[in-house]
Formats: C-alpha cells, sequence, structure tokens
C-alpha cells in the first residue's frame, strides 16, 4: 500500500457517509440539545406571556449553550466517530451536560433577583467552560 492510498482511506474513513450509523455520542448530543431548547423556547414563552424580560440573559444562555453548542458538539462526533467513541469525549459531553445543568437554572434565578445564587452560578459557568476545554483538547488531538 502506498503513502498516498493510506493517507486516502485515513481521510475517508474520517468522514461520515450517508446511511451509516450516527455515533450514540453524536445522538446524545442532538437529544440533549433537543431537550435544552424546548426549555430555552418555555422560558421564552414564559417571558413573552408575562411580560417580564428580567430572565432574558439565562434565555439566551440555555438556547445557545444548550441547544447551539450541544448540537454543533453532536455534528462534529457524528463527522469524527473514532474521536466520538473515546473515553475522553464521554467525559467531556457528562462535564458539560451538568455545567449546563447546574449553570442554567441558576442564572434563571440570579437574573431574576436572587443574588445569594450568584456561587452557584460561578460553579456552573466554570464546570461548563472545562466542558468546552475538554472539547477544545479533543479537536485539536491527533489521532
Amino acid at each position: 500500500m502506498t503513502a498516498t492510498s493510506n493517507l486516502q482511506e485515513r481521510a475517508t474513513a474520517s468522514v461520515y457517509h450517508p446511511g451509516s450509523p450516527l455515533p450514540v455520542l453524536a445522538s446524545r448530543c442532538f437529544k440533549t440539545a433537543i431537550v435544552f431548547l424546548l426549555i430555552g423556547v418555555l422560558a421564552g414563552l414564559h417571558m413573552s406571556i408575562t411580560h417580564d424580560h428580567a430572565a432574558h440573559p439565562a434565555h439566551a444562555h440555555i438556547n445557545l449553550l444548550g441547544w447551539v453548542t450541544l448540537a454543533l458538539f453532536g455534528a462534529y462526533y457524528a463527522f469524527h466517530p473514532a474521536k466520538a467513541a473515546s473515553k475522553l469525549a464521554g467525559i467531556q459531553f457528562a462535564i458539560y451536560v451538568v455545567g449546563c445543568v447546574v449553570l442554567f437554572p441558576s442564572l434563571y434565578m440570579l437574573v431574576t433577583g436572587n443574588a445569594s445564587i450568584e456561587p452557584v452560578v460561578a460553579a456552573g459557568s466554570m464546570i461548563t467552560f472545562l466542558g468546552v476545554i475538554l472539547f477544545a483538547v479533543i479537536v485539536f488531538r491527533e489521532d
């Protein structure tokens, strides 16, 4: 086997092919992202119905970090199934989701008047950030 054909095989193996099964982690990312989208839409509806938009920062975080970012993680893992199958990717997903689960409700409470919850918001933010750092490590790591 020549070096060129080996390189071509490696490039082809890392690309998602329609009809092939979606990596489990990619599917988990998409499903969790949909849950966050539903929560974000409900928060937006609540603000609209009550005409109280104090929670708009939490609403934005739920939609951007929960729905968009997690869906993008899922897309990356769908296109890189070997990385999606790694133990680090599973850890990254779990840490990121835990961070979001802590961050979103605590941020909602903070911006709607509960200042004492700020340390929990900070903890959730740091856990979420750790999940982002781990994702960066996965993306930049050579396999």
